[in-house]
């Protein structure tokens, strides 16, 4: 396994994850990879991270499984007539960091008997929490941390991305026993610049490093 992969997890669908995912990719030049993606339309998660990372398109790896539906990937398997091998769901190996994204939250299923966090404590890579910053964030964080924790999935941290919360925020660092990573802010216009721009100014690019 490659020492330098990062995984990018949710408290939920929905959370930032990808956004989050793009900003790394482009802080570490990283390569970047998402195991299992549910629902084409409009796009793939690696189509947006391939616009807002800035990092080569050979860096853009392509999906273990590719699925039509958007929704959990065990179901979207199911009616998309496919089955999902965890073998398949091994990190690639390559030069370098790997930005690893995973789909929903901790606990969306992979397949009938088998969820995301089982599949990153198979892996043994440190893990970012990615989180909504609004209200009920913080009984998803708890939750997600303690799922994760059950497991022994080592946790680099959370982010958040959203409007400040400082109480909320350091609610969850303190309580889930994890570091405050940094913040997104919502971006508008969200482009690689902007984005690239708001990582650099509220996260330590070191701590992933």
């Amino acid at each position: 396994m490659n020492p330098e992969t990062i995984v990018i997890t949710g408290t939920d669908t929905d959370v930032g994850k990808t956004v989050f995912a793009a900003a790394l990719t482009g802080a570490l030049s990283a390569h970047y990879w998402k195991p299992v993606q549910a629902g084409l339309d409009p796009s793939a998660d690696r189509d947006s991270v391939a616009t807002l990372s800035g990092v080569p398109a050979s860096h853009i790896l392509p999906e273990a499984y590719r699925l039509a539906t958007p929704c959990s990937p065990h179901r979207a398997a199911e009616i998309d007539g496919v089955t999902i091998d965890p073998l398949r769901l091994t990190p690639p190996e390559v030069n370098g960091p790997l930005v690893v994204e995973g789909a929903g939250g901790v606990m969306v299923p992979v397949t009938r008997d088998l969820v995301f966090a089982d599949l990153f404590a198979r892996w043994g890579c440190p893990v970012v929490l990615v989180a909504r910053t609004t209200l009920g964030t913080i009984n998803h964080s708890l939750l997600s941390i303690e799922a994760l924790r059950q497991r022994g999935v080592p946790i680099l941290g959370i982010a958040f991305v959203g409007d400040e919360h400082p109480d909320s925020e350091a609610t969850i660092a303190q309580l889930g026993g994890v570091k405050r990573l940094g913040r997104l802010p919502r971006l508008d216009p969200l482009t690689a610049e902007t984005l690239a721009a708001a990582f650099a100014a509220h996260f330590n690019v070191a701590d992933f490093q």
